[in-house]
């Protein structure tokens, strides 16, 4: 019986050995998303940022043309316009970057964005001004640390190109709302708490020791 059992552990030893021959090895998650192109690896992150990047215009080229004719305030019709013509120059260059490096863009905005869309088809006079302002206002800001991101530690020269372009625009454009007056700063996110900053006691302490 012993023997039996020595030789089925044998046998299961063996099997495992086999096994682990033959399998690939696993694939580390965050290598398979990156692919290597002629300006360097392109990491889910690029590509992510180019595809939000398509689908901000997306929404902000029609809700800029509705300002036209919906908006009461000279400045917010200004603005509109501004962000629109600008996000045309935008997306050609996004496509542009997009086809170089083989990223599919999207044809469409994303829900939220869709959300966004209706709710200022439906409005005009005040009401739209506020809303168009807060709205583009508070997205331009989320997208703003997603550009700045990649442009801070991308690898790959084009997307760095890119994101430096995407960087200057949204920048341009949260100065061009701000400047209708309208936006409401209390309402939009806070930057994130920094880390604690050591006792200066303790910080002290260490550099004596050194």
């Amino acid at each position: 019986m012993r023997g039996e059992v020595l030789m089925l552990g044998g046998f299961v030893l063996a099997a495992a050995v086999t096994i682990a021959l033959v399998m690939p090895p696993s694939i580390d998650p965050a290598s398979a998303q990156w692919t290597q192109t002629s300006s360097g690896p392109l990491t889910a992150a690029d590509r992510d940022l180019l595809i939000k990047v398509r689908q901000a215009g997306l929404w902000e080229m029609p809700v800029g043309q509705y300002a036209e004719t919906r908006a009461e305030s000279q400045r917010v019709k200004e603005v509109g316009q501004l962000i629109m013509k600008d996000h045309m120059k935008l997306d050609l260059i996004t496509r542009q970057v997009a086809a170089k490096l083989g990223v599919a863009l999207p044809d469409e905005p994303n829900p939220d964005q869709q959300r966004w869309m209706a709710q200022l088809a439906s409005e005009s006079g005040p009401a739209f001004d506020k809303d168009f302002a807060n709205l583009l206002r508070a997205a331009h800001g989320k997208v703003f640390t997603v550009v700045a991101g990649v442009r801070a530690g991308t690898r790959n020269s084009e997307v760095r190109k890119f994101a430096q372009e995407g960087v200057n625009y949204v920048m341009r454009h949260m100065a061009l709302l701000e400047s209708t007056g309208l936006v409401d700063h209390s309402e939009l996110p806070e930057a994130p708490t920094p880390s604690p900053a050591p006792p200066v006691a303790l910080a002290g302490e260490k550099r004596r020791q050194a």
